[in-house]
């Protein structure tokens, strides 16, 4: 089991583990433009008055068996295979492939404190998901070993609790802010302007600013070793339970059970440093196999597997 750290007990183990995820942090290399200030200034403005609203699918008179709907183009393209642990891959590589590849990814807005709560952490991690629903549970994927962990796990591990809260687009900039890299003994929480409210099951403050906040009790954690490198620890998946759950009235219906994305409007994580907004949908009915059957959609397609495989 990992060492339980509070800030003073980190600084003097590892005086240098902030730096050391810095310096990691510029090699990534994540923001490819060299005056950003100057790009977004040449990009349209914010578009207010882009409003949730539905489409049709693409092709809605689909049929079973029908495949992609783009009349076969995409089997025109080849592809590329990589291997991830080739002879001079760099293991950020796959970092970049990978975050820029599984889109869009959900953002955990993760709120802890530390053991004898003298100090509080707000970060994102796209690393998240929900996993179960009874009971509820969620993932947050943290880079790095327990040895140079970062804040919000050393907290999360040290005392069991955090909130889980959704960005939204009406707090973008300020969430963003969050992931500054800001000296010890400095909340993020001011730095971000975001405001703290209580919890019921947990001390670690939820972001008022949510429209959709999670109280969670951690359940596990698993650390990971690297192939490349064997012996380094590259990861710590925590898995979280959901103990109590807080939506802002104007989001919810009446029975308690849908948010409404139009109210909700969540920001989703890309590759580098983008952000995407959700902002439209399209509906498709699971289809039922008795009716597909009777409308006489599976007839020649009921087979133990498809050719060539």
């Amino acid at each position: 089991m990992p060492t339980n750290f509070g800030d003073k007990e980190q600084r003097e183990e590892d005086p240098s583990g902030h730096e050391q995820r810095f310096d990691q942090e510029k090699a990534v290399k994540r923001n490819p433009h060299p005056d950003f200030n100057k790009v977004e200034a040449s990009r349209p403005d914010w578009a207010e008055r882009s409003e949730w609203h539905f489409t049709k699918t693409k092709r809605p008179g689909w049929k079973l068996g029908q495949g992609a709907n783009d009349g076969g183009g995409s089997l025109q393209k080849k592809h590329v295979e990589i291997n991830p642990y080739e002879e001079g891959r760099p293991a950020v590589f796959n970092y970049k492939l990978l975050i820029s590849g599984i889109i869009p990814r959900p953002i955990g807005f993760v709120s802890t404190r530390s053991e004898d709560g003298s100090s509080t952490n707000l970060a994102p991690f796209s690393y998240t998901n929900v996993i179960n629903h009874d009971p509820p549970l969620f993932t947050i994927g943290f880079a790095g070993g327990f040895s140079n962990a970062k804040d919000t796990l050393r907290n999360l591990e040290a005392t069991k609790e955090c909130t889980i809260n959704i960005i939204s687009e009406h707090y973008i900039e300020a969430a963003n802010a969050t992931s500054i890299n800001a000296p010890y003994g400095t909340s993020e929480w001011s730095l971000s302007g975001l405001t703290p409210a209580p919890c019921t099951e947990v001390k670690p403050s939820r972001v008022k600013e949510a429209i959709f906040s999670i109280e969670g009790k951690l359940l596990s954690t698993t650390e990971f070793e690297s192939r490349a490198t064997p012996g380094k620890k590259t990861g710590v998946l925590a898995v979280v339970e959901g103990v109590r759950f807080w939506v802002r009235e104007d989001a919810i219906n009446e029975d308690r059970n849908i948010i409404d994305p139009g109210v909700l409007r969540p920001i989703s994580r890309l590759g580098g440093i983008m952000y995407g907004r959700t902002v439209e949908g399209c509906e498709i009915p699971r289809p039922d196999f008795a009716d597909k059957e009777k409308e006489g959609e599976t007839t020649g397609l009921l087979k133990p597997k498809r050719e060539n495989q």
